[in-house]
C-alpha cells in the first residue's frame, strides 16, 4: 500500500507544479483561457488526490506533523506555497507582486520536494 501511496502522491505533485506554472503564465500573460470551466476545476482535484495520498501515507508510515519534524516542515511549507499561489492567481494587484510572488510560490515548491526526499527540513 505505501509504495502505491508514494507513487499517486508523487505523480499528483508533479502533475500539481506543473499545472500551477502553466496557470500562473498564463496569469501573467493575463489570458483569457484560464476563464474556462475545467482549467478552474482539474487543479482542485489533483491537489485533493495530492492530499489524501499525503494522508494515506502519514497513517501508513506512522509519522506525523508536529510530532515529526520534516513532515511539519513540509506542511509549514505548502501552507506558504498556497498562500503565494493565491496571491499570484487571484489577488496580487500589480504584476511585479504576481511575478514576485510566482517565482517564490516555484522555489517554495522546490523545498517542499527536497524536505520530501532528504527527510530533513534544512534538505541537506
Amino acid at each position: 500500500m505505501y509504495f502505491a501511496l508514494k507513487h499517486i502522491h508523487v505523480l499528483c505533485a508533479v502533475i500539481s507544479i506543473v499545472g500551477f506554472i502553466i496557470r500562473g503564465a498564463l496569469r501573467l500573460a493575463n489570458s483569457s483561457v484560464l476563464q474556462k470551466k475545467w482549467i478552474r476545476i482539474v487543479p482542485h482535484i489533483i491537489d485533493t488526490l495530492l492530499l489524501l495520498s499525503a494522508i494515506g501515507l502519514t497513517i501508513t508510515i506512522h509519522q506525523y506533523p508536529i510530532t515529526t519534524d520534516w513532515l511539519s516542515a513540509k506542511l509549514i511549507g505548502l501552507i506558504v506555497y498556497i498562500g503565494l499561489g493565491v496571491v499570484t492567481l487571484r489577488t496580487a494587484k500589480t504584476q511585479p507582486v504576481r511575478i514576485v510572488a510566482y517565482l517564490l510560490a516555484i522555489v517554495t515548491f522546490g523545498y517542499v520536494a527536497a524536505v520530501a526526499v532528504t527527510k530533513s527540513p534544512l534538505f541537506f
